[in-house]
């Protein structure tokens, strides 16, 4: 029920989301620290790269004990009305995982949609993010994790 809940509610947003066409991304590439994961003990670097006037990829390498991933996502951004330097967006990516610990070692792959705000810093080339990425894995771990939050700041380079 709740992975039809979650795809219904990411088929709204991504419907109301292409009805609007101006230009929204505040800026062409940023790269900075991200928090990741359902604990915030992943650390990692993030690089944002605008595609177009309203769509953004963004790379991600995280790390901690045990624990190093890789994360691929795209993104749809939209302004918010008369909140200066704000905007939503909305988006699907791919995380790979590799866990290693006494002699044991495992793969993880996993699909993760996302929604999230970010912020603009108008006097300083900063950004930050706060967004929700739930986790589909897709092997090993099967099945829906909800608990996915992520924080970054972000330095932008142009």
């Amino acid at each position: 029920m709740r992975k039809l809940l979650l795809t219904l509610s990411l088929g709204l947003l991504f419907t109301l989301a292409f009805q609007s066409a101006k230009a929204q991304t505040p800026y062409n590439s940023a790269l900075g620290i991200v928090f990741d994961g359902y604990d915030g003990s992943n650390v990692g670097i993030q690089y944002k790269k605008a595609l177009t006037n309203t769509s953004a990829a963004q790379f991600q390498v995280a790390f901690r004990e045990h624990w190093f991933s890789l994360g691929a996502d795209w993104q749809y951004e939209q302004a918010i009305p008369d909140l200066a330097n704000l905007a939503w967006y909305i988006g699907i990516g791919g995380n790979l995982g590799f866990w290693s610990h006494d002699s044991k070692n495992k793969t993880y792959i996993g699909l993760r949609p996302q929604i999230g705000l970010e912020y603009k810093i108008p006097s300083a080339p900063l950004a930050m993010h706060l967004d929700y990425k739930p986790n589909f894995g897709l092997n090993h771990s099967t099945g829906f994790n909800g608990g996915g939050f992520t924080f970054g700041i972000k330095y932008v380079l142009n």
